[in-house]
């Protein structure tokens, strides 16, 4: 991991996305400008002015960080802090999080607060720390990469939130508009811990975040506490079972669900039970879609992600 010269504080490289997450995106930079200007910490900005330059200014920001023993940071939604947390994880960076999002479930397990004053002020006080971060194929998760009906799920509320804004409540919306039309099943030949299955299923959910399992009443959500991931496989089922299923996660009881079939495992491979071994499906990994090749390998990644975030006795920092 490269840190700053000892005794000094690191620089803080901030690629901040006004295009993603909730809020307002002026009052955000204003609040880490001012902060950092107060602690008398020093600043680089990467503003991300089109959506399609998040990828360079990310790679930009963990270059300079890694050269000037920095810390690489994410200001914006999942998707920006996912694509921002790949290149630190490359670049062996200490990564930052300023949480812009809906959900915020990585900074919540963290202990990372939401509002970005509070966060910038931890930020600047904190030391990194080791976490799990998941893989599928080559590409980094911090919480959930999954195929099938959940990536169709997300592709529709991003269409919805065009339309109606960011909230929890369009969320729900979007998703009760998907689960109300027909569904492809998926034929997959599922291998992990010398267990092989084949299983016909709408969807495949792979997670590293043990808040998410555990507010969906799953009991892999010690095990993924404890260094493993936990997968979700629903059984084929109807409109009325999918909505059916879909409260019982918003009450915390989609674990007592005979549809569904869930485990906890550190290395897992998926590939097609039937037709060509290799096809391109949609993934969608921390709420962002990516055309990947299967087979799909899933597993915790070998090295951590060095994260700032409150020492694990809950000390002040």
């Amino acid at each position: 991991m490269s840190l700053a010269t000892p005794g000094a504080a690191p620089p803080l490289f901030i690629v901040f996305n006004p295009g993603s997450g909730d809020g307002d995106p002026a009052q955000a930079r204003e609040a880490i400008e001012a902060g950092c200007a107060a602690a008398g910490r020093a600043l680089h900005l990467f503003v991300v002015d089109a959506p399609d330059r998040l990828q360079a200014l990310a790679e930009e920001a963990a270059q300079a960080a890694h050269r000037e023993g920095g810390i690489v940071v994410a200001a914006g939604g999942d998707g920006t802090i996912n694509t921002v947390a790949q290149r630190a994880h490359q670049r062996g960076c200490a990564f930052g999080v300023l949480p812009q999002g809906t959900f915020n479930y990585f900074s919540r397990t963290h202990g990372i607060p939401a509002p970005t004053g509070e966060a910038l002020a931890l930020l600047l006080r904190a030391r990194p720390q080791p976490v799990q971060v998941g893989r599928v194929n080559e590409r980094l998760f911090l919480v959930n990469a999954s195929m099938g009906l959940y990536a169709r799920l997300l592709e529709d509320r991003e269409a919805f939130k065009a339309q109606l804004g960011r909230s929890r409540l369009v969320a729900l919306l979007s998703a009760l508009a998907t689960l109300l039309r027909s569904h492809r099943m998926w034929d997959l030949r599922i291998d992990w811990r010398d267990t092989v299955r084949e299983l016909r299923t709408p969807t495949l959910f792979v997670g590293n975040n043990a808040l998410q399992f555990e507010q969906l009443g799953l009991d892999e959500a010690q095990a993924v506490a404890r260094g493993a991931l936990g997968a979700i496989v629903l059984r084929p089922l109807g409109r009325l079972g999918m909505l059916g299923l879909l409260m019982r996660g918003a009450a915390g009881r989609l674990g007592t669900a005979d549809e569904v079939i869930s485990f906890a495992f550190r290395a897992l491979q998926v590939k097609p039970a039937r037709g060509p071994a290799k096809r391109r499906v949609r993934v969608a990994i921390d709420g962002e879609l990516h055309w990947m090749a299967m087979p799909l390998a899933f597993g915790v990644a070998p090295e951590p992600l060095w994260l700032v975030k409150p020492p694990p006795d809950g000390t002040a920092p």
